[in-house]
C-alpha cells in the first residue's frame, strides 16, 4: 500500500522503500528502514526503531522505545542480511528489543498473540510460538525456543540454547540455565522443577480432554519421571510401554530430545519430594 493509506506522524522517519499496509499508524519519532514490512492495522508507537529485514504481521502493537531488527549481539556476526519475522496480534511493550539472526538464511521468529512486557530482550535466532506471556525485564539469549502458552515471570535471564516447553511456567527471578519441560513449574536460583503447572493446566481446558483422562495420565507420567526411583531413561522407557495421549507424549518427546541434545540434559528433579 502507498503511504497515503496509513497515518504517519510528521516527526516520524520512514524510508520510501518500506512497505506499510492499510490501517498502519506510526507515532512521533519512529524510524522505519527500507527492508521493513508492516501488516494491516499495526500500531507503531513513538520512538520505535524498525531496522534491517523486519516483517510485522497485522494487528500488532509496538510501544514506545522498542527496537526491532537490529544487528545480533553475537561476535560471530559478519553482516549477513538476516531477519526478524513477527506474526499477528502481538503486543510488544516499552523498550522491547528483538535482534535478528546471525548467519545467512536464518531468522529470529515470533508467532501470534504474544505479550512481551517492558524491557524484554529477545536474542538472535530465538523462536517463540503463540500465546506466550513474558513479564518485565526478561533477558533471552540466542537460540532459545519457547513453545506455545508458556508464562515467564519477570526480572530473569534465559541461557542460550535453552528450550522452554508448552504451557510451562517460570517463576520470577529464576535463573534459567536448563531446558524447562512442558506443563511444568520451574522456580529458583538456579531454576528447579517444582511440579506441574496445575493452574495453567486447569485454565487450558486440558482437564476436559478425553473425558479427563489426558490430565490424569499426564500426572501419572510426571510422577513416574520425577518421583519414582527410576533414572530418567528407564522412566521414559516405562512411559512408552503404554499408549500416551498428546500431553504425556509431548512431555516424553521433549525430555528425550533434551537428553539427546546432551549439552546440559533435562531440568533437574524436584528439590524435595
Amino acid at each position: 500500500m502507498g503511504k497515503s493509506s496509513v497515518q504517519i506522524h510528521s516527526h516520524a522517519v520512514i524510508d520510501p522503500k518500506a512497505e506499510l499496509a492499510a490501517g498502519v499508524v506510526v507515532g512521533s519519532g519512529a524510524v522505519i528502514g527500507p527492508q521493513v514490512v508492516v501488516g494491516e492495522n499495526t500500531w507503531i508507537g513513538p520512538n520505535v526503531v524498525l531496522d534491517g529485514r523486519v516483517t510485522l504481521g497485522k494487528d500488532n502493537r509496538v510501544f514506545p522505545g522498542a527496537c526491532l531488527g537490529q544487528d545480533p549481539q553475537d561476535l560471530k556476526y559478519r553482516g549477513a542480511n538476516t531477519e526478524v519475522v513477527i506474526g499477528d496480534g502481538n503486543t510488544l511493550r516499552e523498550c522491547v528489543t528483538i535482534n535478528r539472526a546471525t548467519e545467512e538464511g536464518e531468522m529470529t521468529r515470533i508467532g501470534d498473540h504474544n505479550l512481551l512486557m517492558a524491557s524484554c530482550h529477545l536474542g538472535h535466532n530465538s523462536l517463540l510460538g503463540n500465546d506466550i506471556v513474558m513479564s518485565n525485564a526478561i533477558q533471552v539469549a540466542g537460540h532459545v525456543v519457547i513453545e506455545d502458552r508458556a508464562v515467564i515471570g519477570g526480572c530473569l535471564g534465559i541461557h542460550q540454547f535453552v528450550h522452554i516447553g508448552e504451557m510451562a511456567m517460570v517463576g520470577g527471578m529464576t535463573r534459567v540455565i536448563r531446558d524447562v519441560p512442558p506443563y511444568c513449574l520451574v522456580e529458583g536460583h538456579p531454576g528447579r522443577l517444582r511440579g506441574l503447572n496445575k493452574v495453567g493446566l486447569q485454565r487450558s481446558g486440558l482437564a476436559h480432554q478425553y473425558a479427563g483422562r489426558e490430565l490424569k495420565q499426564l500426572r501419572e507420567i510426571w510422577n513416574l519421571l520425577y518421583r519414582s526411583d527410576c533414572v530418567m531413561a528407564e522412566a521414559l522407557q516405562k512411559a512408552r510401554s503404554q499408549e500416551l495421549l498428546p500431553a504425556a507424549d509431548h512431555l516424553c518427546r521433549f525430555l528425550e530430545a533434551s537428553i539427546t541434545k546432551g549439552r546440559r540434559g533435562p531440568t533437574p528433579v524436584l528439590v524435595s519430594r
